[in-house]
């Protein structure tokens, strides 16, 4: 179905491994296309429940943009590739279906912006994450300037930027950009285990809490006002029924989604 992405379902967890690994996972046009495709699948296939992203071989995630593809640009140009790249990356962002980054090797540039994108990232031993965009007298423009400051401090976020060095596994968790740092052979288990554990609690909570998160960097929305009126949408909810009784009768819950 795609040319650069390649898709399996499993257990209601997509999983979606960007393909072009003689490029190191290079986003270009397609890939940025077909992305946009499939989480329009992710939003409205009630069979994907969670969704796991990662990339082709071991030795990237996705390693930046195809800059190939810049020359020539101008500035209007450049200006309407980061309005597709941020709106993209946004969607994925505000999905309600949760969307973990396994990060296995390189995650510069663009793709470290795409990772950011997801709602939490687990790394393999050998990820790298960069923001090298000033090597090419360029800034991160799919929403790395706001999601980096936003994760790590805008200090750290600055040094990384402006001296477009790598930071390793380690230093990423250590800064929080990543979640887990584990074996690279464990990397896809580890990811799709904890996506097994979501999928197990009430769909509507899950999406509630997503965009709650969210509402901390929202400056026309009341993240608190966000919360309360979530909290209380899920009143009125079956699942929240059924969670509470399973609760009191010491037994597992099986949620619907209703």
């Amino acid at each position: 179905m795609y040319e650069t992405l390649l898709t399996s379902l499993k257990e209601n967890i997509l999983t979606i491994t960007i393909n072009r690994p003689t490029k190191l996972n290079a986003v270009n046009r397609q890939v940025m296309h077909e992305l946009g495709l499939v989480v329009e699948e992710v939003y409205n296939d009630p069979s994907v429940r969670s969704v796991l992203l990662t990339g082709a071989g071991d030795k990237a995630f996705v390693a930046g943009a195809d800059i190939s593809e810049f020359m020539g640009l101008s500035v209007e140009d450049g200006k309407a590739v980061a309005r597709t790249g941020q709106e993209l990356f946004m969607k994925i962002e505000r999905s309600p279906k949760p969307i973990v980054a396994a990060v296995n090797g390189f995650a510069l540039g663009g793709g470290c912006e795409l990772a950011m994108a997801c709602h939490f990232r687990v790394a393999s031993e050998n990820a790298r994450f960069g923001q090298p965009e000033v090597n090419l007298g360029l800034i991160p423009g799919y929403g790395g300037t706001q999601r980096l400051v936003q994760l790590i401090g805008k200090g750290r976020a600055l040094e990384m930027m402006l001296t477009g060095n790598m930071i390793t596994a380690g230093v990423a968790l250590q800064y929080g950009l990543v979640n887990a740092v584990v074996k690279s052979e464990e990397l896809i288990a580890n990811a799709r285990a904890l996506l097994v554990t979501i999928n197990s609690k009430a769909p509507r909570a899950l999406s509630m809490c997503i965009e709650a998160a969210n509402a901390v960097f929202d400056e026309s929305s009341n993240g608190y006002e966000a919360e309360l009126n979530s909290f209380g949408a899920c009143f009125g909810t079956k699942d929240m029924q059924e969670g509470t009784a399973a609760f009191l009768e010491k037994r597992k819950p099986l949620f619907t989604g209703n």
